[in-house]
């Protein structure tokens, strides 16, 4: 799931994996008081949770309004407890000033329950004790900030604050009227606009519970199951160890975003091993951070930063994982590829298995496990279906029943498997784990997993409804998983560690820690969307968002290339020191408005979720960027390895994902958007996965032998064009007409029903200055061209050749849109009937096989021999 970093400058000593360690003991704060003070911090811990239960369950009446303040109390006051002021601050006790900082900051935010009425009564009116809480609770939310996460989001939010003060001393292009100081407070604590605003409210209803369903999940044993489960699958290939790392730190993604934890918990077993095959220190440490950011990029979860995402690009959820899913995928599909070439390369072999099975078992066996998950999935969502419609109200409790003699039955199934433990990474001689009884020994992991996904894409519940139905099973599964293991192994005459009454005890005890881990991987998460909201409410409060157009446009010349570049390394600086959440807030509110609308300007509509996710792509491969990436310092911790270089080598690996931002937001049919038909889907898939694996061979210089340099720059030209085939089609077959402004009426009638017309708008925007962009208005049913103008809120004065805009609709498109009274429509902009883009693929194609042709070749002069390893026949290369 989720867990923030504490982004502090943290010394790495590579003679030692603890420190590794220490980095992830680190999210949840270093502080581990014995006594009282630290059975305080647990009750604290495990009341936050159960109080985030209660407020997901369908029986709670407490509103938002009241929970994001409480989810900020508890946040803060653990901050306080949990982490030091300094270094050299005691670690083994709570000073006297912490206990007062932590009540002080819990009694800030509590303030705005108690005082509920009262504030509501007097709205921007406050009184000296709502300011004094809320300068007291801001302070203080800085400085847990700082302690939780490190200085650099605290120096954001802080830099932000001088600004909303002292707008009108800043230069002109960025200045404002300022705002006093009981204004600031006001809007920034007082109000939703700020602090309690947006991003916390996603931390409330829905982050906190996808962190408590990892923690549980963790806590059960699935992390170590999907490490075993890789393994056992690729282990036996070339570079083995690394493409199961890949796997295992995906699978992992499931239940921690965090990409230090991934590195800690698989890093741990799968560095070595990759060292033992052949992989040097420093590749074996970049393959698992390259791997294990990669995690955050992976739906459903996402860091987070999915939730945030509906809340800001104002989708459903179900479509930001559509929109997600492909980038993710190839993403993982090139990071195994480039370990394949690197294995190559170094002619490494896997690790063997205890039996070699032939190539028709082994493709049986796939595609047997294929057609029943198929027919297995088609029987379970029809059978729901039809006991929906057969019993009615009483489907969900028979559905309840079914699932849980799943449940048990698979535990039973387990349980006729012997325990698999990994071996140990070290060890001279090592077998891998057989596969079918290794996957079968934990299927009843992957049940939460279903519940969570049926509900949001079946049943289509909220993100903080399916978490909460998932996290109950998974407290299910957590308290009974022992006890049933202990009858069902012992009815079978197995040797039982525990007896049934021990295996009860540590079931709970297991629900406990999972619960109080939960909360403490959020109270990182609760004080950096409190703290960004600060951001936020600067820009509602200030109107920087507006300023920022015209800023960026000055420094980049109004070029879209260039200011994705500058928002690609803002997002890289920030992310050096801002956990993931923090970084997507803060850029995407600044610079997400900034790209669409000169985008606009440009003449290239880009979706508002392709600017979200080209925010988050960066902000996320920040964690293996040196000089501060935390995720490279904990695997070269665990390699042995030079942190500097291994982040180095990490970003290498990761330039196959920074592409891929560039690519889709030119080309928004990779983000599955505009897909007309399944044949155009397909294209889309193929050509995506074959483009960024022509990518991996080219900057990896290696494909079936090693590169020319020539071969390399044509890889990388092929790549481009299977990326965007429509660059060089547009050049052979212009994609539109201009027509002029006068045909608007028979051109809004010729759009299909539901469909958009793509129109050139020029007038004055708020500041004074004059706009030209083209916009997109949204065309309802089949209608006459006023009709369906006026319905999508445009009234149009046609004089002459002069169309100009005589009435904007309250609420409607068009002034969503921004369109305005007086502004004149300059052209409009029709499709043309051309041939499909796709058949640029072909040329590409082409080229690629001449090069692997010729590559061929040279292996073949070489006598069978590859040239770059004598002893290594063509073959196995």
């Amino acid at each position: 799931m989720v867990a923030t970093k504490k982004q502090k400058s943290i010394s790495i000593d590579s003679s030692s994996t603890e420190d590794a360690a220490r980095l992830v003991a680190a999210e949840s704060g270093s502080r581990n008081p014995p006594g009282s003070s630290g059975k305080l911090i647990l009750l604290v811990a495990l009341c936050w949770s159960l109080f985030q239960l209660w407020y997901a369950s369908p029986f709670s009446l407490i509103s938002s309004s009241f929970a994001r303040p409480i989810h900020l109390a508890f946040a803060i006051f653990l901050a306080f407890l949990a982490y030091p002021a300094f270094k050299n601050s005691p670690q083994n006790r709570i000073p006297w000033h912490d206990w007062l900082f932590a009540l002080g900051g819990a009694a800030s935010a509590l303030y705005l329950v108690f005082a509920y009425d009262a504030l509501a009564t007097r709205p921007g009116i406050p009184i000296t004790t709502d300011l004094i809480f809320a300068g007291m609770g801001m302070l203080l939310l800085l400085e847990a900030t700082r302690r939780a996460l490190g200085p650099p989001l605290m120096i954001v939010a802080g830099v932000f604050l001088i600004y909303t003060y002292f707008g009108p001393y800043f230069p002109d292009v960025i200045s404002h009227r300022g705002a006093s100081l009981e204004r600031l407070l006001s809007h920034q604590w007082l109000t939703s606009e700020g602090v309690f605003g947006v991003a916390i409210g996603v931390s409330v209803s829905f982050v906190f519970l996808f962190v408590l369903f990892g923690a549980l999940l963790e806590r059960a044993g699935a992390g170590n199951y999907f490490i075993k489960v890789a393994f056992s699958l690729l282990g036996h290939m070339r570079g083995g160890p690394a493409k199961a790392a890949v796997v295992a730190s995906g699978m992992s993604g499931i239940i921690s975003g965090s990409s230090i934890a991934n590195v800690v918990t698989t890093g741990t077993f799968t560095i070595p091993l990759m060292k033992r095959v052949g992989f040097p220190a420093t590749k074996a440490g970049a393959v698992e951070v390259a791997s294990s950011t990669n995690g955050q990029l992976t739906p459903p979860i996402m860091g987070a930063a999915a939730f945030l995402m509906v809340e800001y690009v104002g989708i459903p959820y179900l479509d930001v994982i559509k929109h997600a899913i492909l980038p993710a995928l190839i993403s993982y599909i090139a990071l195994i590829y480039i370990v394949h070439l690197e294995a190559c390369k170094a002619n490494m072999q896997g690790i063997p298995r205890r039996y070699k099975p032939t190539l028709l078992h082994s493709l049986t066996h796939f595609t047997g496990i294929v057609l029943g998950l198929c027919i297995l999935t088609l029987m379970v969502y029809y059978g729901i279906g039809w006991l929906k419609t057969l019993l009615g109200a009483w489907a969900l409790p028979v559905v309840l029943l079914l699932t849980l003699i799943a449940y048990v039955a698979l535990v039973a199934y387990a349980c006729s498997f012997p325990e698999l433990k990994l071996d140990d990474p070290e060890s001279p001689i090592m077998e891998l784990p057989e596969v079918g009884p290794t996957v079968k020994s934990g299927l009843y992991f992957l049940l939460p997993v279903v519940v969570l996904v049926w509900c949001l894409a079946v049943e289509r519940f909220s993100p903080g409804m399916a978490a909460f139905w998932a996290t109950l099973f998974m407290i299910f599964i957590v308290v009974t998983q022992r006890p049933l293991q202990a009858w069902f192994r012992s009815r079978r005459g197995q040797k039982v560690a525990d007896s049934y009454t021990g295996a009860i005890k540590k079931g709970f005890d297991d629900l406990v820690q999972g619960l109080i881990k939960g909360a403490q991987n959020m109270i990182g998460i609760g004080v950096a969307t409190a703290a960004a909201g600060i951001v936020v409410g600067t820009v509602t409060l200030t109107g920087i968002g507006l300023v920022m157009t015209d800023f960026v446009e000055l420094i980049s010349g109004g070029s879209l290339i260039l200011i994705l570049i500058f928002t690609a390394v803002i997002s890289l600086v920030l992310g050096m020191g801002l956990p993931t959440t923090a970084n997507y807030i803060v850029v995407s509110t600044l610079m997400a408005p900034v790209i669409v609308e000169l985008g606009a300007q440009n003449g290239l509509l880009v979706p508002l979720i392709a600017v979200h996710l080209f925010v988050f792509y960066f902000g996320i491969l920040a964690d293996d960027t040196p000089p501060v990436g935390l995720a490279a310092y904990a695997a070269a911790a665990v390699a042995k390895a030079d942190p500097i270089k291994t982040g180095v080598q990490g970003f290498a690996y990761d330039i196959r994902t920074a592409i891929l931002p560039f690519m889709f937001i030119f080309n928004t049919n990779l983000l599955l958007m505009d897909i007309s038909n399944v044949f155009h889907f397909i294209t889309v898939v193929l050509g995506a996965t074959l483009a960024i694996l022509v990518f991996a061979a080219a900057t990896q210089h290696w494909w079936l032998t090693r590169n020319r340099l020539w071969e390399t720059l044509a890889m990388l030209l092929i790549a481009f064009t299977l990326f965007r085939p429509g660059f060089w089609w547009d050049m052979i077959y212009p994609p539109i007409d201009k027509l002029p402004a006068v045909e608007i009426i028979q051109a809004a009638e010729k759009v299909p029903a539901d469909e958009k017309l793509r129109i050139w708008v020029d007038g004055d925007n708020l500041d004074g200055d004059q706009v030209s962009k083209v916009v997109a208005l949204p065309m309802g049913p089949q209608a006459d061209g006023n009709t369906r103008l006026e319905n999508a809120g445009l009234m149009l004065n046609i004089v002459d050749q002069q169309v100009v805009v005589d009435l904007v609709t309250w609420d409607s498109p068009a002034q969503a849109l921004g369109i305005d009274f007086g502004w004149e429509i300059t052209a409009v902009e029709v499709e043309r009937e051309r041939p499909a883009k796709e058949w640029m693929l072909i040329p590409p194609l082409v080229l690629l096989g001449w090069i692997g042709w010729l590559q061929k070749r040279r292996i073949r002069r070489q006598g069978g021999i590859h040239p770059d390893h004598p002893a290594t026949s063509s073959g196995e290369v």
